[in-house]
């Protein structure tokens, strides 16, 4: 009965959910608000989300990094023991879960013979993984790039404590971003210790928790936020057609292909556009502004922090839920993905893996960056490698691959038995 009763209410849910989704897309196809910049209807943050402009590139370049992101997890568990770097199967089997392969660890190396190599241990008697050399010149090429551009990697992290009011922000955010930041593995003791003139970790109220803090004489005042370099370039155009005094609180603007623009949204973005508003390095009072007008330029500087937060990443790209634990040190009262969902022409927000990964849309052009630099590129070759995936390899060798990698393991389980069996005799 009890059975009877569960399935009666499992159907009556189903029944009431398709009703409530037919009734709001009735009601979405009957009533075509138009779009505004700031003020929107009551949605929730689902709906919200999926009612974004969907722009066919950088969703095909998320599906080539949704892979991606598992490739970095095994290769870094990979090069985590610098004396042998190769790591078992069977220890990536216990992690399968883990690291969402969803259909094992065997079936994923093979899915990418140009990035690992399986092979027999005879010693250990079980199959192991390594990197081939094409993926190993890749981590080469990276850790070169870091290493060479250690200067920079400084400035990024003054820049972002600088946009702190407490020039502080806490050292487990860094470390959430210490890859978009092209940061080195060991950053604390390579560019915070080797810093100390200018960085310090402080202990926080919090057990455990260190702060970051700037305690170097650096003036911010002296830093040009990326947005205002663009300014720059636009108004020395000869074929520029907007005012100076337009183009002083300006953002650069690209929206998704397709995208409906109404009347009313471009005239919003215009008035937004000429709104004036304090830089991400500009002090600002601990006052709240609770006028319209306050509010909206607390939103446009709330809007120019993350966009040089952006801009100081490596790939101009971030999870929303990493550049969310700087939200409270840069004084930003607003949801952060709101943020990014209300500007469809600055970001673009994608929720391809399961995550919400933001861009930014001006330093991009066809998937591509428009100004790489070395930590990029080498990144790339890897993202290049990710997506060739069994692609590359002539058809008898890769079957042979197969094979061989097949017998390996199939030997190492043999072995591994015979072994058991002999030691009862």
């Amino acid at each position: 009965m009890s059975h009877r009763v569960f399935m009666k209410k499992r159907s009556l849910t189903q029944m009431g959910t398709h009703i409530v989704n037919f009734l709001t897309q009735h009601k979405h196809q009957n009533q075509q608000q138009p779009l505004c910049v700031f003020v929107r209807s009551k949605t929730t943050s689902i709906q919200y989300v999926n009612s974004r402009a969907r722009d066919p590139t950088f969703e095909k370049l998320m599906d080539k990094y949704k892979n991606l992101l598992k490739v970095i997890a095994v290769h870094d568990l990979i090069l985590a023991n610098p004396k042998n770097r190769s790591v078992s199967v069977d220890f990536l089997s216990n992690l399968s879960q883990r690291l969402h392969l969803n259909r094992g660890a065997t079936a994923f190396l093979r899915k990418f013979p140009h990035i690992f190599n399986i092979y027999y241990e005879p010693s250990k008697l079980q199959p192991f993984c390594r990197l081939t050399d094409a993926a190993l010149d890749v981590s080469r090429q990276e850790a070169e790039a870091i290493n060479t551009s250690l200067p920079l990697v400084v400035e990024r992290l003054v820049r972002i404590l600088s946009m702190s009011a407490s020039k502080t922000v806490p050292l487990r955010a860094v470390f959430k971003v210490w890859r978009e930041l092209g940061l080195p593995d060991d950053f604390e003791e390579s560019v915070i210790a080797a810093n100390s003139s200018v960085f310090q970790l402080c202990d926080a109220d919090e057990q455990n928790t260190h702060l970051l803090k700037l305690v170097g004489d650096v003036p911010s005042s002296g830093f040009r936020a990326a947005v205002e370099d663009w300014r720059v370039v636009e108004c020395c155009k000869d074929e520029s057609s907007v005012n100076s005094m337009e183009m002083r609180y300006s953002f650069k603007q690209r929206y998704p292909p397709g995208m409906r623009l109404s009347k009313n949204f471009r005239a919003n973005v215009k008035e937004w556009q000429s709104l004036p508003y304090m830089g991400p390095y500009e002090m600002v009072s601990e006052k709240k502004k609770t006028s319209k007008a306050g509010m909206m330029a607390m939103e446009k500087r709330a809007v120019s922090i993350v966009h040089e937060f952006m801009s100081l990443t490596v790939e101009k790209m971030v999870e929303v839920e990493k550049i969310s634990q700087f939200r409270k040190w840069f004084g930003i009262d607003f949801n952060i993905r709101d943020l990014f969902l209300d500007h469809p022409g600055i970001f673009y927000l994608s929720t391809k893996g399961k995550r919400h990964t933001v861009f930014l849309r001006e330093a991009y052009e066809r998937g591509c960056l428009i100004h790489p630099n070395p930590v990029y590129d080498a990144r790339r070759r890897l993202l290049d490698l990710v997506a060739l995936e069994r692609r590359g390899l002539p058809a008898v060798n890769s079957k042979l691959h197969d094979k061989s990698c097949g017998n390996e393991v199939e030997q190492g389980e043999n072995m591994q038995k015979h072994e058991s069996l002999s030691s009862f005799d």
